[in-house]
């Protein structure tokens, strides 16, 4: 880009100084993210930036591969992936859950999520589909907040209290739709339920419609909370006694399974 940094490129708030630039950078490619594909003008408008500036880095990202120009538009490349997948590859913890989560799916013919925690947000890390799977398109690699999902009340409920609260006070709660919990002290009642039951629900709190079951994977080593699996589906389906109560169990097994694994690989 030939920028040489000035302090004018340097921007402070309440937090640690940061590289305007670098900023600008990345509220480009997030707004492509949410865009899939938009034009100089799109983006110009969106992130009220001037044209010419975000024509250069859209130029920049283009020459080093992060993304693609059809036409007029741009998107998002490949490139990502192969960051994304080569994280996921180091991860022990993909690398013993991974079929676990596939047997899950086969098993239950729903969907099977395999979350982690980072920076206070879940993270989906992989999921497979069984055969009466009703797939949400969301992408490996999502970021959610934790108290909208299964997977994250459950790892939620294994962390301290000072770390759900630290956790709160930096992303909130807000709410996905009139189901999602808002009030920290209801979430606290929620998460103990969770701890003593063994295992999280996640009843239309961020998507209408479905229900999840999640169960918190621990370290046995250090009886830590390292990661958390689910299953989701269609409410109507789940909800039934006999069916919710199988589900319960064989995610439970899963997680046990997955525990072994990781404490024996």
């Amino acid at each position: 880009m030939n920028e040489k940094t000035t302090n004018d490129d340097i921007t402070s708030g309440t937090g640690p100084s940061t590289l305007g630039s670098v900023e600008k950078a990345f509220s480009i490619l997030e707004q492509l993210k949410v865009d899939e594909r938009a034009g100089v003008s799109d983006l110009s408008n969106e992130l009220d930036l001037p044209k010419s500036t975000v024509h250069i880095y859209l130029q920049t990202f283009q020459q080093l591969g992060f993304v693609v120009r059809d036409g007029n538009d741009y998107a998002l490349s490949y490139r990502f992936l192969e960051y994304g997948g080569r994280i996921r590859n180091r991860s022990k913890l993909y690398q013993v859950a991974k079929l676990e989560v596939d047997q899950l799916a086969t098993d239950t013919g729903e969907v099977a999520n395999l979350g982690i925690e980072e920076d206070g947000s879940r993270i989906l890390v992989y999921k497979a589909g069984g055969r009466d799977a009703i797939h949400d398109n969301a992408p490996i690699g999502e970021y959610t907040h934790m108290h909208w999902t299964a997977l994250g009340k459950a790892m939620l409920a294994e962390f301290p209290r000072s770390r759900v609260e630290s956790i709160i006070e930096t992303h909130g709660l807000p709410k996905a739709n009139e189901h999602t919990i808002t009030e920290a002290d209801a979430l606290f009642t929620e998460l103990e339920r969770i701890r003593e039951q063994g295992y999280s629900v996640e009843d239309q709190e961020r998507r209408r419609g479905v229900l999840t079951i999640g169960v918190p994977i621990m370290n046995r080593s250090s009886d830590e909370v390292i990661s958390a699996i689910s299953v989701s589906g269609p409410k109507s389906r789940l909800d039934a006694t006999e069916t919710f109560d199988d589900l319960v169990s064989a995610v439970k097994q899963a997680a046990n399974v997955i525990e072994l694994r990781y404490s024996h690989y």
